[in-house]
């Protein structure tokens, strides 16, 4: 199966997989699972964090990628394709930016959202597949 990570998900896995469901582990160290994060979740870490809305327990927001990497993941792009798609989303309960693009990209690329974010779940109707 193939899965894209909540920006919360992906930092929960690395700074503190205590507060993951055990499901959700489960998924995560399946290695028949790919498991990826996209480049939206780095640029909200980064910017959540110079606005100091984000505490990364002394972690800088450059080292992400690399540690994405490391745990086994992987990095995907945001394509140019679904920016230029993303007005087809049509449900607009959620008002987070970094959601709703997030939630495009699974829908465009069939990756099941992992992601604890109970508004995610309007976007079935869209197509999204959600995990929690």
């Amino acid at each position: 199966m193939n899965y894209l990570l909540d920006t919360h998900t992906f930092i929960w896995c690395v700074l503190d997989p205590d507060k993951l469901p055990g499901g959700v582990v489960n998924v995560i160290k399946d290695s028949s699972n790919n498991i990826c994060v996209s480049a939206v979740t780095f640029w909200e870490i980064s910017l959540k964090f110079s606005l100091k809305k984000l505490d990364l327990q002394g972690t800088s927001p450059d080292k992400f990628p690399s540690l994405s990497i490391q745990t086994g993941f992987k990095n995907i792009p945001l394509l140019a394709d679904e920016c230029a798609t993303y007005h087809k989303l049509k449900v607009i309960e959620h008002k987070d930016p970094f959601d709703r693009i997030l939630i495009w990209q699974a829908i465009n690329q069939n990756l099941i959202f992992v992601s604890k974010d109970a508004n995610a779940a309007v976007y079935i109707k869209e197509g999204l597949s959600i995990f929690w």
